[in-house]
C-alpha cells in the first residue's frame, strides 16, 4: 500500500480537513463527534488560515488521512491529527518529520493535558515539557512542549 502524500491543503478540502480533525480528536475520548463540533471546526479552518496557518494534508488516493497546521514564523505546530483508521502506521511520525523540515531549528506546541496519548508521544519524539497553563478560550489545561534541533542549538 502506498504511503499517503503530504501536500498543501486545497480550499475545497477544508470540510474534509475539519472531519479528519474531529474524528481524530474524538478518538482520544475527550469529546464526542457531533454536528456542532464539526460545524465549529469547519468555521475554524478558514479563520485559522486567515491568521497564518500553513495547512497540509496527508492524502491517500483521494482520501484525507491526516491534517497538519503550523505557524511557520512562530515555529508553532498548532495541529497534527491523524484519522483513526490511519493511526498506528507511522503517519504521525512522517508528519512530524515534515514539520521538522519546515521548522528545522525549533518547534513549540501545546497539547491538552488529558490527551496523554499525544503528549507522551511528543515526549518520545524529543519534545521537552515546559509548563502547564489553562487556555481561557477552551477552559482546558494545556501542556507546553518545545523541541530544539541539537545541532542548531550547539552552534
Amino acid at each position: 500500500m502506498p504511503h499517503p502524500i503530504i501536500r498543501p491543503a486545497r480550499p475545497e478540502e477544508y470540510d474534509e480537513v475539519a472531519r479528519v480533525w474531529m474524528n481524530s480528536w474524538a478518538s482520544v475520548g475527550l469529546e464526542e463527534a457531533s454536528d456542532s463540533l464539526l460545524d465549529k471546526l469547519r468555521a475554524r479552518v478558514p479563520m485559522e488560515i486567515e491568521r497564518g496557518w500553513s495547512l497540509y494534508v496527508a492524502a491517500d488516493d483521494g482520501k484525507l488521512a491526516a491534517m497538519l497546521a503550523m505557524h511557520v514564523p512562530d515555529c508553532y505546530l498548532d495541529q497534527l491529527f491523524v484519522a483513526p483508521e490511519y493511526q498506528g502506521n507511522s503517519l504521525g511520525r512522517r508528519l512530524l518529520a515534515f514539520t521538522r523540515l519546515q521548522l528545522p531549528d525549533e518547534i513549540w506546541l501545546r497539547c491538552v493535558r488529558e490527551n496523554e496519548k499525544a503528549w507522551r508521544w511528543y515526549e518520545r519524539e524529543g519534545f521537552v515539557f515546559e509548563k502547564e497553563q489553562v487556555e481561557p478560550m477552551m477552559g482546558r489545561v494545556m501542556k507546553y512542549y518545545r523541541w530544539k534541533n541539537s545541532i542548531a542549538a550547539a552552534q
